[in-house]
Formats: C-alpha cells, sequence, structure tokens
C-alpha cells in the first residue's frame, strides 16, 4: 500500500471542524491545512472567536453549597414520591 492518500476537500475538511474544536483537539497540525490557505484562515478565525468568547464568559466553579442543595432536593424530591 505505498498510495498516497487521497486528499481531503475543503468541505470535508470544514465539516470536520465541530468535531475538532468541541473535542478540544488541535486540527492545527491536520494535513489538509499545510496545502489549503482558505482554511487555514478559517481555523485562524475561529480560535480568535473562541478566545474571545472564553474571555467574555469566564469558567466559574459553583461554591460546594450549591452541589449540597442540589443533592438535600434529590433526595426530598426522592423521599416524597414514594
Amino acid at each position: 500500500m505505498s498510495e498516497q492518500p487521497k486528499s481531503m476537500t475543503c468541505a470535508e475538511f470544514q465539516a470536520q471542524l465541530p468535531e475538532f474544536i468541541g473535542s478540544g483537539a488541535s486540527a492545527a497540525g491536520h494535513p489538509h491545512l499545510k496545502e489549503c490557505a482558505l482554511c487555514r484562515e478559517l481555523l485562524e478565525n475561529l480560535e480568535t472567536i473562541a478566545q474571545a468568547a472564553r474571555q467574555l464568559f469566564p469558567e466559574v466553579e459553583p461554591p460546594d453549597e450549591l452541589w449540597e442543595q442540589i443533592e438535600l432536593a434529590i433526595k426530598k424530591d426522592e423521599g416524597g414520591e414514594g
């Protein structure tokens, strides 16, 4: 099997982008980007947008008391249905 794999089209690559971005995996080393300036620019723009969104909505851990309140509410609901 010395045959070179078929090059991916822009549509095929762009269809996989949500998976890459959603999984947190880096698409930067993808072979398609080495040959396609359009998709490189698209990925760069999407990464810029994602970075800006993270700054708008910083990740905040809920307080421990919240988990206790949730647990108590679940136990209360479970006990009330019996």
